[in-house]
């Protein structure tokens, strides 16, 4: 069995778990072709579809980042990802998404600096993809140079983490980590995770949650390449 996670963007990080949770491919995948100032071509896209297609194997475990609220870019990173769902769809395969937020709530990356003292927030992306650089190797001991990669890694472990609890493997108290626990429920049972957020805090509990399935797509198998 394999975990895949995917951070889809014109440069989408994919990383490949092993059963172990041992990274058997980390790499970047860009489109090929015309380019597109501002976004990206149809051409970029099939290209970056066809290329995620070829890594995928029947029974691969896979997740994916949703698309983040609020995205500056949300015409070309609604094609993109549309684009690898069909792909993933086509393998004949399931997913579970992942709010970005999320993301980065399983290793706690830091938000903020502290500056003369003062706490001021991260504002640029070099320094949120450093902090995701730096939780992942305090939280899993893994480092790369692309922040793509980091991303995907991340990503990959809270699949695995996923289908441990949703297949039985494991329980959400395995998850010693009390945030790693709560992003691993809200994708398992939103639905729970929901009422728990939404409760006020003297009464949050946390209830045991549903075996949820993931994004199930039974379309055609047909591919056109």
């Amino acid at each position: 069995m394999r975990f895949v996670g995917i951070d889809p963007a014109t440069n989408t990080g994919v990383v490949i778990l092993d059963a172990d949770g041992n990274p058997i491919l980390e790499t970047v995948i860009r489109g090929k072709g015309r380019t597109q100032p501002g976004g990206i071509s149809l051409e970029q896209r099939v290209s970056l579809q066809n290329q995620l297609y070829r890594l995928l194997q029947s029974g691969d475990v896979v997740i994916k980042e949703a698309i983040a609220h609020g995205t500056p870019r949300l015409i070309t990173s609604s094609k993109i990802h549309g684009g690898l769902e069909d792909m993933i769809t086509r393998k004949g395969l399931r997913f579970d998404e992942v709010a970005p937020a999320a993301v980065k709530k399983f290793v706690r990356a830091k938000n903020h600096k502290i500056v003369d003292g003062v706490k001021r927030k991260l504002t640029s992306e070099k320094e949120k993809k450093g902090a995701m650089a730096e939780a992942a190797l305090e939280h899993f001991n893994y480092s790369n140079p692309s922040h793509d990669v980091v991303d995907a890694y991340i990503i990959a472990q809270i699949g695995m983490a996923v289908h441990q609890v949703r297949s039985g493997e494991k329980t959400l108290e395995d998850f010693k980590l009390i945030y790693q626990r709560e992003v691993i429920w809200s994708i398992i049972d939103p639905d729970g995770y929901k009422e728990y957020v939404d409760k006020p805090k003297s009464n949050k509990r946390r209830g045991k949650p549903a075996a949820t399935d993931s994004h199930t797509q039974n379309t055609e198998q047909t591919c056109l390449f």
